[in-house]
């Protein structure tokens, strides 16, 4: 699919060969470079880590392979933009297989079960079974489900380069969506959860996401299974990461790993190119930060060049909060189908970071089975972490001694609940790997060791920053903080944005 007048914009510039410096080899990043060649323009990503892929990543552990990102990718179903976007991109394709999901998660309370699955009417049934008093309350809410399954992710060109025609066009394309917002969009978890007689029910609803997230966003992630939106691609978060970085490298952008930036070179209203830390002038027409933005604006560019919407969110703490996880891997002696996808339980009372817990999820990865070697399997915890969370894991990094221990105490902590939970797990279960939110810090520059963007808060308005910055005329932003909740699709969005920003000022 191609941008509306990309072929007048590529034929105006022919014959002017210009060159764009990538700072960040994410999706977002890498996006931006794949755009910017097939349009004929020179492109150059420069990386710190050794790999491109950001925070969709994975990597091995004695020979398991760990995925740090991709719970399901929303626009795998034909037909939407996005969809189209990953196809462009290498994510998707003929050749890429498809895992179906066939539950999106399930909560047990007090003996009982409840299952969100794919097949919403399953789910329906379910939840009257178990709560015949919460009829109403039931039917309403997989009824708004199925109506948020058309929820789409502009993708075309930027919201703010939108003409009238460009949003009745957007709104049409979901219409549903309003309906659903109308309905769920001024209440947050916990609310929703309370609509409920049953404790199972109110349970599961707060066991996926923190109480205090916005309603409809339980809606959109649900539907966007329900409706096929949402499966899982073949190889998870590396091989994904990789086929992007072979198609822009086929395109033919250069890539330069272990090269972290400095800052941005500045002349008057303008970047000449970029400063790389080992003292390397790199000079572009272009520069474009596809990277943390509170990174981009305390490190590579001075911080009056910040937008006040972005300033706005990074000031508003309780309206704009975000989130990390402290997550844990473990090998498991056996494959165990009882244990498929996403499982959450009460357990005994635990420390995760600075608060306490009384439930834990695990996660199985038996859908890829490269994932584990043979007869074996691996699933991973994730314990939701709150900027003060953050804060506590923070100030034991500065000593590492005491950060890596109460790193394993926790791990260890949440193995014996995993088995005392499925006890045939007794003695074939073992702790792989730990990371915290300074992970994250560490090899993304995540702001509070956040793997997505800003959540808005019940009562705040929805903000969505331009990825053009006023007083500066050829730097653009690409990255998942400039439009919450942000993820894999809002980082693909904004790079292309960022090259459809350059591809129209030639």
């Amino acid at each position: 699919m191609q941008y509306p007048g990309i072929a007048d914009m590529v034929r105006k510039g022919k014959g002017v060969m210009k060159k764009a410096v990538i700072v960040g080899g994410g999706i977002a990043g890498m996006t931006a470079g794949i755009y910017l060649q097939k349009a004929g323009i020179q492109t150059e990503i420069f990386e710190k880590n050794p790999v491109l892929g950001g925070q969709c990543m994975g990597w091995k552990r004695e020979g398991y392979t760990i995925d740090n990102c991709v719970h399901w990718l929303t626009g795998t179903r034909r037909g939407s933009g996005l969809h189209e976007l990953w196809r462009e991109i290498g994510v998707l394709g003929d050749e890429v297989e498809l895992y179906e999901k066939e539950m999106f998660f399930s909560s047990k309370w007090n003996g009982q079960v409840l299952t969100f699955w794919r097949d919403l009417e399953r789910t329906r049934r379910e939840l009257l079974a178990l709560s015949p008093e919460d009829e109403k309350e039931i039917h309403k809410l997989m009824d708004y489900v199925k109506m948020a399954e058309t929820m789409e992710v502009p993708v075309e060109k930027p919201m703010d380069a939108m003409n009238p025609l460009d949003f009745v066009k957007l709104g049409m394309s979901m219409k549903d969506m309003g309906k659903v917002m109308k309905e769920y969009g001024n209440m947050d978890m916990e609310e929703l959860a309370m609509r409920f007689r049953h404790p199972l029910i109110r349970r599961a609803i707060t066991d996926y996401m923190p109480k205090k997230y916005q309603a409809y966003a339980f809606l959109v992630s649900y539907g966007t299974v329900t409706g096929g939106n949402g499966d899982i691609p073949k190889g998870g978060s590396r091989a994904m990461s990789q086929r992007i970085a072979d198609k822009y490298k086929a395109y033919g952008g250069a890539v330069h790993t272990r090269a972290a930036v400095e800052r941005v070179l500045l002349k008057n209203k303008s970047a000449e190119g970029i400063l790389l830390e080992d003292g390397k002038r790199v000079d572009a027409d272009y520069v474009v930060c596809a990277c943390d933005t509170d990174y981009t604006f305390r490190v590579l560019l001075p911080g009056r060049y910040m937008p006040e919407t972005l300033r706005k969110q990074y000031a508003e703490r309780e309206k704009y909060p975000v989130n990390s996880g402290f997550q844990i891997a473990y090998a498991v002696e056996g494959v165990f189908p009882e244990l498929t996808g996403t499982r959450v339980f009460s357990c005994r009372e635990m420390q995760a970071g600075s608060r306490t817990v009384e439930s834990m999820s695990v996660q199985s990865y038996d859908y890829e089975p490269d994932f584990a070697p043979e007869g074996k399997m691996i699933l991973q915890s994730n314990f939701c972490q709150s900027e003060e969370d953050y804060r506590y894991w923070e100030n034991l990094y500065s000593d590492k001694t005491s950060y890596e221990a109460r790193k394993r105490e926790t791990a260890q902590e949440a193995m014996e609940r995993v088995e005392e939970e499925y006890p045939f797990l007794k003695g074939k279960i073992r702790v792989l790997d730990v990371w915290t939110p300074m992970a994250y810090v560490h090899y993304c520059n995540a702001y509070r060791g956040a793997y997505m963007s800003f959540v808005t808060a019940k009562g705040a308005k929805n903000i969505t920053t331009p990825g053009k910055i006023k007083g500066l005329d050829n730097v653009l932003l690409a990255s998942q903080w400039l439009m919450g909740p942000g993820g894999l699709p809002t980082a693909a969005a904004m790079g292309k944005f960022a090259a459809w920003r350059i591809l129209k000022a030639l």
